[in-house]
């Protein structure tokens, strides 16, 4: 891993990013302090977690909706 000053990185951010796709990780630092970590993207084929099939619920019957539809109008939604 490269360690690299903030100000480095600002001045010399296209040669870094370079090192990066070579597979290089860099460690940013400002005032001696790591602020940030920037990594390879992995090869691997990740699925992001907003395409993965959702959690569905089921319930027998239409008593659940009626009883919603009831309790609306008692309370004047509808």
């Amino acid at each position: 891993m490269k360690t690299v000053s903030f100000t480095e990185f600002r001045k010399h951010a296209s040669t870094l990013f370079s090192d990066v796709e070579n597979g290089e990780k860099l460690l940013i630092v400002r005032h001696g302090k790591a602020i940030a970590e920037i990594n390879p993207v992995s090869n691997e084929s990740k699925t992001p977690s907003w395409k993965n099939q959702g959690l569905r619920l089921s319930i027998k019957g239409a008593e659940l909706s009626s009883a919603i539809i009831a309790e609306r109008e008692r309370e004047n939604v509808l």
